[in-house]
This record gives C-alpha cells, structure tokens and sequence, in this order.
C-alpha cells in the first residue's frame, strides 16, 4: 500500500469517509497494510508509560506496540477496501501475544490485514488482524475485533464470547480515571474519537460524559498487576463490556485473592467503584524476561 497518513490527515480521510452506508456483504477484500522500518522510541515509550501508569522497569509495555497499528487501522477505514465507516463501529473485543522480548529502538515492520467476518445480534462484527516482525521474526500480534452497528442480515458464524469462565474474582486494587485522560491518551495514541474527549463532544454521539478509550482502561489495569519488569511472551485477551464515564474510580478484580502481580495465568476484569459492573474482562498468560 501506498503511504500512511499523518494522525489529522488521517482523521480528515477517515471522517470523510463516514458518508459509506453499504449493506450485507460477504467477505472483505484481502488487502496488506504496512509500515516499514519503524523504530521503538523510546520518549514515545515513556509518555505511553506515563499515561498508563507504567514505570521504567516495565520495559516496553505489552500493549504499546498497539499505538504502532493505528495509522493502518486509520488508513484501512477511510480507503475503498473498507465497507464501513469508522464513526459508529464499536471495539468489541482484543487480543494481543508477544512472543519475544521487545527493546528501545527496535527496527520492526508493522503489518495490518482485514479477517474475518461474524454475526452479531447487533450488527456485522469483523476483524484487523496486526502483525509486527523484527526483520523475519514475529515478535507481536493482535486480533482486533469490532462490531459495525445496525448491519441486517450479518455474514459469518455468531460471534461467541471467548472469556466464559465462570471462577470467583475478588478486589485486588483500584485506579482513577480523571476527566483528561482521554484527550491525554488520544494525544498519545492518535485515536481522538470525539467520544473521548469531552463531554460536549461526547454528548453529540449520544453519551452523557466522555468516556475512556478501552485500550488505556486495559494498559491502565495491566500497570497495576503485572511485575515491575520486562515480560518476554505473553496472550491477553479483553472483552469490552460497559463503558467507562469520566470521572471514574475504577476497581480491578482477579482469580486470586492475595494483592501484587497477577500469577501468570489468570482472569481480571476491571468493574465501578462498586463492584457491580463489569468494564471489561479479560485473560492474561505471561512469563518474564
């Protein structure tokens, strides 16, 4: 593919690309989007860090690789290949696997391609499937999952939630979302999705507040209960449930009962100050550097 946009020009080509209405389709076209030669930087690094609550010792943060794939996210949605708009279409689900260490100032290659299609009672879901390789190895890759609203008559197997273990989760800490961060994250991440920002903006999309982007809820989430050092592989996989309205406190549960790292297989999600509603849920396997 061609060059990937800039972050503003790639928000202008996607909303201009919102005019797109089409209805049931069957497949979607197979098509590679890349980025060459992209470097782990390293004060982009600590920004993210800093946003999400990492420290040093983490290394490079399982997640952040992510910030890597959204210019080709951003540039699928607003080209041809693309059947719908990125405004209305819903983060349903992620996941994410790191299969080797990564360090500062990697040379990698980032490459995003469309998959598959399910049914939702909802809407079509569908999938970007990322992958970044450093020279012929894949280090780290990711299934983003997303449900286009209001499509009739969706194609594909009924999407299936895959986090449907039913084990106990108790309280282990909590963390604040304070009414920035979603323009703090956007500003890191690109994705400055009106939704986020404020709550005028917001309330233009139909919600009462701002609300935080999913992925800085995971990454902020993970921050409190991975070690304070560098993981060598691991697989998280996330389901959004509810939104999060800023302000919040968020609260973080788990499979096991005592507080410090999470062990290196278990179940988190991350629920109201309360405890009664679930913001996303997910599974995390991991081994360390």
């Amino acid at each position: 593919m061609g060059a990937v946009p800039s972050t503003w020009a790639g928000l202008a080509a996607v909303l201009k690309a919102n005019r797109k209405r089409p209805g049931r389709i069957e497949s979607l076209a197979q098509v590679c989007f890349r980025r060459s030669a992209i470097r782990l930087d390293a004060a982009e690094i600590a920004a993210y860090a800093k946003v999400c609550g990492y420290q040093s010792t983490h290394g490079v943060p399982l997640l952040y690789p992510q910030m890597l794939t959204f210019p080709l996210a951003m540039a699928y949605f607003a080209s041809n290949y693309c059947p719908w708009p990125a405004l209305g279409t819903v983060h349903l689900a992620n996941r994410v696997q790191q299969h080797a260490p990564l360090q500062m100032d990697d040379m990698l290659r980032v490459e995003m391609r469309p998959g598959l299609l399910q049914a939702h009672e909802k809407g079509q879901v569908f999938t970007l499937e990322f992958q970044i390789w450093k020279d012929q190895t894949l280090v780290w890759e990711a299934t983003q999952t997303l449900l286009r609203l209001g499509v009739a008559s969706p194609s594909g197997s009924p999407f299936v939630s895959a986090l449907h273990d039913a084990q106990p989760l108790s309280v282990q800490t909590s963390f604040k979302a304070d009414s920035h961060i979603g323009r703090r994250y956007g500003r890191i991440s690109g994705d400055l999705n009106p939704i986020h920002l404020s709550a005028l903006s917001a309330k233009l999309f139909g919600f009462r507040r701002a609300i935080a982007h999913g992925m800085w809820t995971q990454a902020r989430a993970l921050a409190t209960v991975l070690p304070r050092q560098p993981l060598a592989q691991a697989d998280v996989q996330v389901e959004f449930k509810t939104p999060l309205f800023l302000p919040a406190l968020a609260t973080v549960w788990s499979t096991r009962a005592a507080q410090g790292p999470l062990p290196h297989n278990a179940l988190f999600e991350v629920r109201n100050a309360k405890g009664d509603k679930p913001h996303l849920r997910a599974s995390l396997s991991y081994s360390l550097d």
